[in-house]
Protein backbone atom coordinates (compact mmCIF):
# COMPACT_ATOMS: atom_id res chain seq x y z
CA UNK A 1 0.00 0.00 0.00
CA UNK A 2 1.20 3.33 -1.08
CA UNK A 3 2.39 5.62 2.05
CA UNK A 4 -0.30 9.03 2.28
CA UNK A 5 1.68 10.59 5.68
CA UNK A 6 5.28 12.07 5.28
CA UNK A 7 8.16 10.98 7.62
CA UNK A 8 7.04 14.15 9.50
CA UNK A 9 3.49 13.18 9.99
CA UNK A 10 4.51 9.94 10.82
CA UNK A 11 6.95 9.81 13.43
CA UNK A 12 4.81 12.72 15.26
CA UNK A 13 1.87 9.65 14.74
CA UNK A 14 4.05 7.08 16.38
CA UNK A 15 5.67 9.11 19.30
CA UNK A 16 2.34 10.64 20.11
CA UNK A 17 0.57 7.21 20.58
CA UNK A 18 -1.44 6.94 17.56
CA UNK A 19 -0.29 3.71 15.22
CA UNK A 20 1.90 5.02 12.30
CA UNK A 21 0.94 4.24 8.47
CA UNK A 22 4.48 2.67 8.30
CA UNK A 23 7.20 1.32 10.76
CA UNK A 24 8.95 5.20 11.07
CA UNK A 25 12.92 4.92 11.26
CA UNK A 26 15.58 6.72 11.87
CA UNK A 27 14.56 9.26 9.07
CA UNK A 28 12.42 10.80 12.23
CA UNK A 29 14.50 10.86 15.27
CA UNK A 30 17.95 11.33 13.44
CA UNK A 31 16.66 14.91 11.51
CA UNK A 32 17.15 16.84 14.84
CA UNK A 33 18.45 20.46 14.85
CA UNK A 34 19.30 22.89 17.27
CA UNK A 35 20.59 27.05 17.65
CA UNK A 36 24.03 27.02 15.41
CA UNK A 37 25.03 30.04 17.40
CA UNK A 38 25.44 27.40 20.25
CA UNK A 39 25.85 24.40 18.49
CA UNK A 40 29.32 22.56 19.73
CA UNK A 41 31.62 21.59 17.08
CA UNK A 42 35.10 21.78 16.06
CA UNK A 43 35.81 25.67 15.16
CA UNK A 44 36.79 25.03 11.53
CA UNK A 45 36.97 21.18 9.38
CA UNK A 46 40.19 19.63 9.86
CA UNK A 47 40.62 20.86 13.49
CA UNK A 48 40.73 17.76 15.79
CA UNK A 49 41.12 19.99 19.57
CA UNK A 50 38.45 22.44 20.68
CA UNK A 51 36.71 23.80 24.18
CA UNK A 52 32.97 23.43 24.53
CA UNK A 53 31.30 26.75 25.90
CA UNK A 54 32.21 26.17 29.73
CA UNK A 55 35.91 25.36 28.36
CA UNK A 56 35.81 21.72 28.56
CA UNK A 57 38.53 20.29 25.87
CA UNK A 58 37.75 17.77 23.24
CA UNK A 59 40.05 15.95 20.90
CA UNK A 60 38.27 14.44 18.13
CA UNK A 61 38.47 10.71 17.61
CA UNK A 62 37.91 8.95 14.04
CA UNK A 63 36.13 5.90 15.65
CA UNK A 64 34.24 8.02 17.97
CA UNK A 65 33.65 11.86 17.47
CA UNK A 66 34.34 14.57 19.18
CA UNK A 67 35.19 13.32 22.99
CA UNK A 68 36.02 14.79 26.11
CA UNK A 69 40.08 14.68 26.62
CA UNK A 70 40.65 11.88 28.78
CA UNK A 71 42.61 12.89 32.54
CA UNK A 72 42.18 16.64 31.65
CA UNK A 73 39.41 18.00 33.29
CA UNK A 74 38.27 20.83 34.44
CA UNK A 75 36.37 20.50 37.94
CA UNK A 76 38.68 18.34 40.47
CA UNK A 77 36.61 19.38 43.48
CA UNK A 78 32.72 19.51 43.84
CA UNK A 79 32.87 22.13 46.47
CA UNK A 80 34.77 24.62 44.30
CA UNK A 81 32.44 24.24 41.15
CA UNK A 82 30.97 28.14 41.48
CA UNK A 83 34.42 28.96 41.07
CA UNK A 84 35.42 26.68 37.78
CA UNK A 85 31.27 26.36 36.04
CA UNK A 86 30.50 29.57 34.99
CA UNK A 87 27.77 30.98 32.72
CA UNK A 88 28.85 30.96 29.48
CA UNK A 89 28.84 34.27 27.89
CA UNK A 90 27.79 33.17 24.56
CA UNK A 91 24.08 31.99 25.69
CA UNK A 92 23.77 36.12 26.01
CA UNK A 93 25.25 37.07 22.72
CA UNK A 94 22.80 34.71 20.23
CA UNK A 95 20.42 36.95 18.29
CA UNK A 96 17.55 34.31 18.27
CA UNK A 97 15.59 36.25 15.79
CA UNK A 98 18.01 36.71 13.16
CA UNK A 99 19.91 32.88 14.25
CA UNK A 100 16.07 31.53 13.90
CA UNK A 101 15.27 32.53 10.83
CA UNK A 102 18.49 31.51 9.36
CA UNK A 103 18.78 28.09 10.69
CA UNK A 104 14.58 27.65 9.69
CA UNK A 105 15.56 28.47 6.42
CA UNK A 106 18.18 26.29 5.59
CA UNK A 107 16.20 23.59 7.29
CA UNK A 108 13.89 21.10 5.04
CA UNK A 109 10.44 22.64 5.78
CA UNK A 110 8.97 19.04 5.45
CA UNK A 111 11.72 17.35 7.97
CA UNK A 112 10.54 16.37 11.42
CA UNK A 113 11.63 19.46 14.10
CA UNK A 114 13.81 17.34 16.39
CA UNK A 115 14.65 19.89 19.11
CA UNK A 116 17.76 19.90 21.15
CA UNK A 117 18.01 22.59 23.46
CA UNK A 118 20.93 21.97 26.07
CA UNK A 119 24.24 23.08 27.44
CA UNK A 120 25.23 19.91 27.73
CA UNK A 121 24.20 16.04 27.22
CA UNK A 122 22.53 15.63 29.93
CA UNK A 123 23.01 15.89 33.72
CA UNK A 124 25.30 12.67 34.93
CA UNK A 125 27.34 13.00 31.13
CA UNK A 126 27.91 17.00 31.76
CA UNK A 127 29.05 15.72 35.19
CA UNK A 128 31.37 13.55 33.44
CA UNK A 129 32.21 16.08 31.36
CA UNK A 130 33.67 18.44 33.98
CA UNK A 131 35.24 15.98 36.49
CA UNK A 132 35.50 11.94 34.71
CA UNK A 133 33.72 9.19 35.65
CA UNK A 134 35.58 7.92 38.55
CA UNK A 135 35.31 11.57 40.44
CA UNK A 136 31.88 12.30 38.86
CA UNK A 137 30.59 9.00 40.75
CA UNK A 138 32.75 10.12 44.05
CA UNK A 139 31.28 12.97 44.34
CA UNK A 140 27.96 11.94 44.02
CA UNK A 141 28.59 9.05 46.58
CA UNK A 142 30.78 12.05 49.00
CA UNK A 143 28.62 15.36 48.11
CA UNK A 144 25.52 14.89 46.77
CA UNK A 145 24.47 18.30 48.17
CA UNK A 146 27.58 20.19 45.69
CA UNK A 147 26.14 17.78 43.08
CA UNK A 148 22.36 18.73 42.82
CA UNK A 149 24.06 22.12 43.29
CA UNK A 150 25.87 22.37 40.56
CA UNK A 151 23.20 20.43 38.34
CA UNK A 152 20.58 22.81 39.31
CA UNK A 153 22.97 26.05 37.61
CA UNK A 154 22.84 23.67 34.64
CA UNK A 155 19.17 23.14 35.20
CA UNK A 156 18.31 27.07 35.54
CA UNK A 157 20.54 27.04 32.16
CA UNK A 158 18.51 24.40 29.93
CA UNK A 159 15.11 25.64 31.00
CA UNK A 160 15.95 29.14 29.83
CA UNK A 161 17.98 27.96 26.46
CA UNK A 162 14.46 25.68 26.06
CA UNK A 163 11.72 28.35 26.32
CA UNK A 164 13.67 30.85 24.28
CA UNK A 165 14.20 27.57 21.37
CA UNK A 166 10.75 27.04 21.44
CA UNK A 167 9.41 30.28 20.89
CA UNK A 168 11.77 30.84 18.07
CA UNK A 169 12.15 27.81 16.70
CA UNK A 170 8.96 26.08 17.05
CA UNK A 171 10.00 22.62 17.13
CA UNK A 172 7.70 19.33 16.97
CA UNK A 173 9.56 17.97 19.71
CA UNK A 174 12.21 18.14 21.97
CA UNK A 175 14.49 15.58 22.99
CA UNK A 176 17.34 15.14 25.55
CA UNK A 177 20.00 12.35 26.37
CA UNK A 178 21.70 10.84 29.51
CA UNK A 179 23.64 8.13 28.80
CA UNK A 180 23.39 6.78 32.75
CA UNK A 181 24.06 2.93 32.14
CA UNK A 182 26.92 0.88 30.51
CA UNK A 183 25.77 -2.22 28.83
CA UNK A 184 25.21 -4.41 31.95
CA UNK A 185 23.76 -1.71 34.12
CA UNK A 186 23.17 1.59 35.39
CA UNK A 187 26.14 3.78 36.37
CA UNK A 188 24.08 4.75 39.76
CA UNK A 189 21.86 3.11 42.03
CA UNK A 190 18.25 3.61 41.96
CA UNK A 191 18.46 5.38 44.81
CA UNK A 192 21.56 7.75 43.76
CA UNK A 193 18.96 7.88 40.69
CA UNK A 194 16.04 9.59 42.72
CA UNK A 195 18.10 11.72 44.51
CA UNK A 196 20.09 13.19 42.35
CA UNK A 197 19.33 12.82 38.47
CA UNK A 198 15.80 12.24 38.37
CA UNK A 199 14.13 15.74 39.67
CA UNK A 200 16.68 17.34 36.81
CA UNK A 201 14.82 15.17 33.88
CA UNK A 202 11.68 15.83 35.44
CA UNK A 203 11.73 19.50 35.72
CA UNK A 204 13.59 19.84 32.91
CA UNK A 205 10.74 17.88 30.31
CA UNK A 206 8.08 19.69 32.33
CA UNK A 207 8.92 23.18 30.76
CA UNK A 208 8.61 21.25 27.16
CA UNK A 209 5.41 19.48 28.36
CA UNK A 210 4.01 23.37 29.04
CA UNK A 211 4.28 24.13 25.77
CA UNK A 212 2.30 20.85 24.75
CA UNK A 213 5.43 19.17 23.36
CA UNK A 214 6.31 15.46 22.63
CA UNK A 215 9.50 14.36 24.11
CA UNK A 216 11.66 11.68 23.98
CA UNK A 217 14.56 10.73 25.86
CA UNK A 218 17.86 9.34 24.78
CA UNK A 219 20.01 6.64 26.80
CA UNK A 220 22.59 3.90 25.71
CA UNK A 221 22.39 0.40 27.69
CA UNK A 222 21.18 -1.30 30.38
CA UNK A 223 18.65 1.33 31.73
CA UNK A 224 15.47 -0.91 31.85
CA UNK A 225 15.28 -0.02 35.50
CA UNK A 226 14.63 3.26 35.06
CA UNK A 227 12.11 3.20 32.11
CA UNK A 228 8.96 3.42 34.63
CA UNK A 229 10.23 7.04 36.10
CA UNK A 230 10.65 8.75 32.52
CA UNK A 231 7.21 7.42 31.44
CA UNK A 232 6.21 8.74 34.80
CA UNK A 233 7.85 12.33 33.66
CA UNK A 234 5.99 12.32 30.66
CA UNK A 235 8.60 11.45 28.09
CA UNK A 236 7.01 9.63 25.14
CA UNK A 237 9.86 7.90 23.80
CA UNK A 238 12.80 6.01 24.35
CA UNK A 239 15.87 5.79 22.24
CA UNK A 240 17.93 3.66 21.35
CA UNK A 241 16.39 1.10 23.32
CA UNK A 242 19.06 -1.60 23.01
CA UNK A 243 17.79 -5.00 23.38
CA UNK A 244 20.94 -6.58 25.49
CA UNK A 245 19.96 -6.28 29.07
CA UNK A 246 16.60 -4.67 28.69
CA UNK A 247 13.17 -6.78 27.96
CA UNK A 248 12.38 -4.46 25.23
CA UNK A 249 9.21 -7.11 25.15
CA UNK A 250 8.28 -6.77 28.33
CA UNK A 251 8.82 -2.94 28.17
CA UNK A 252 6.47 -2.46 25.54
CA UNK A 253 3.85 -5.38 27.35
CA UNK A 254 3.69 -3.11 30.34
CA UNK A 255 3.63 0.22 28.96
CA UNK A 256 2.16 0.24 25.23
CA UNK A 257 1.98 3.15 23.24
CA UNK A 258 2.50 5.28 26.22
CA UNK A 259 6.38 5.03 25.45
CA UNK A 260 7.64 4.47 21.58
CA UNK A 261 10.77 2.36 21.64
CA UNK A 262 12.99 3.86 18.76
CA UNK A 263 15.97 1.53 17.42
CA UNK A 264 15.67 -1.63 19.23
CA UNK A 265 18.56 -3.34 16.93
CA UNK A 266 21.56 -4.58 18.84
CA UNK A 267 24.58 -2.71 16.96
CA UNK A 268 27.20 -4.77 18.62
CA UNK A 269 28.38 -8.14 19.60
CA UNK A 270 27.30 -10.93 17.02
CA UNK A 271 26.20 -8.32 14.53
CA UNK A 272 29.74 -7.37 13.66
CA UNK A 273 31.38 -10.55 14.12
CA UNK A 274 32.88 -11.73 10.44
CA UNK A 275 31.17 -15.28 9.89
CA UNK A 276 27.62 -13.48 10.66
CA UNK A 277 26.28 -13.82 7.41
CA UNK A 278 24.08 -11.61 5.20
CA UNK A 279 20.70 -13.62 5.66
CA UNK A 280 21.17 -13.42 9.35
CA UNK A 281 21.58 -9.61 9.67
CA UNK A 282 18.49 -9.43 7.64
CA UNK A 283 16.09 -12.23 9.51
CA UNK A 284 17.46 -10.22 12.38
CA UNK A 285 15.40 -7.04 10.89
CA UNK A 286 12.66 -8.79 10.23
CA UNK A 287 12.71 -10.49 13.26
CA UNK A 288 13.08 -7.35 15.24
CA UNK A 289 10.10 -5.49 13.38
CA UNK A 290 8.04 -8.61 13.71
CA UNK A 291 8.34 -8.78 17.60
CA UNK A 292 8.13 -5.09 17.79
CA UNK A 293 5.95 -3.17 15.35
CA UNK A 294 2.32 -4.76 16.14
CA UNK A 295 0.50 -1.66 17.73
CA UNK A 296 2.29 0.56 17.07
CA UNK A 297 4.90 2.30 19.33
CA UNK A 298 7.77 1.03 17.66
CA UNK A 299 10.44 3.47 15.20
CA UNK A 300 13.32 0.79 13.67
CA UNK A 301 17.08 2.09 13.71
CA UNK A 302 19.39 -0.30 13.15
CA UNK A 303 23.46 -0.09 12.30
CA UNK A 304 26.10 -1.71 12.73
CA UNK A 305 29.05 -0.24 14.73
CA UNK A 306 32.40 0.03 13.06
CA UNK A 307 35.36 2.92 12.13
CA UNK A 308 33.84 5.59 9.85
CA UNK A 309 34.09 4.57 6.15
CA UNK A 310 34.96 0.64 7.23
CA UNK A 311 33.92 -1.08 4.02
CA UNK A 312 32.65 -4.37 5.96
CA UNK A 313 30.40 -2.52 8.55
CA UNK A 314 29.21 0.01 5.74
CA UNK A 315 28.00 -3.16 3.34
CA UNK A 316 26.36 -4.30 6.56
CA UNK A 317 24.52 -1.34 7.24
CA UNK A 318 23.33 -1.14 3.25
CA UNK A 319 21.42 -4.52 4.49
CA UNK A 320 20.18 -3.30 7.35
CA UNK A 321 18.69 -0.37 5.20
CA UNK A 322 17.59 -2.46 2.24
CA UNK A 323 15.64 -4.55 4.50
CA UNK A 324 13.68 -2.50 6.62
CA UNK A 325 12.96 -0.65 3.60
CA UNK A 326 11.66 -3.58 1.99
CA UNK A 327 9.24 -4.58 5.26
CA UNK A 328 8.60 -1.11 6.60
CA UNK A 329 4.99 -0.78 5.03
CA UNK A 330 3.84 -3.72 5.66
CA UNK A 331 2.81 -4.03 8.96
CA UNK A 332 0.06 -1.39 9.18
Amino acid sequence: MAAHLSIRENYLRMITGEIPEYIPGMDGFMSGFGCSALRRAAPEPGVLEFKDMFGVPYKIEPASGAIPEPNNFILEDITKWRDIIKRPAILDEVDWELTSKKDLDAFDPEALRYGSASVGNGYFMILTYFMGFDNALIACAEEPDEVKALLNFILELNNELAKKFIYWYKPDMMGMGDDIAHELAPFVSEEMFLDIFEPMWRQQVAVWKEADLPAEHHNCGAFAPFVPYIVDMGFNGWNPAQPTHNDLPGIKARFGRKLAMVGCFESNGWVTWPETTEEEIRAEVRRTCDLLAPDGGFAFSGFVMGLPDNPVSNERNGWIRDEFEKIRYSYY
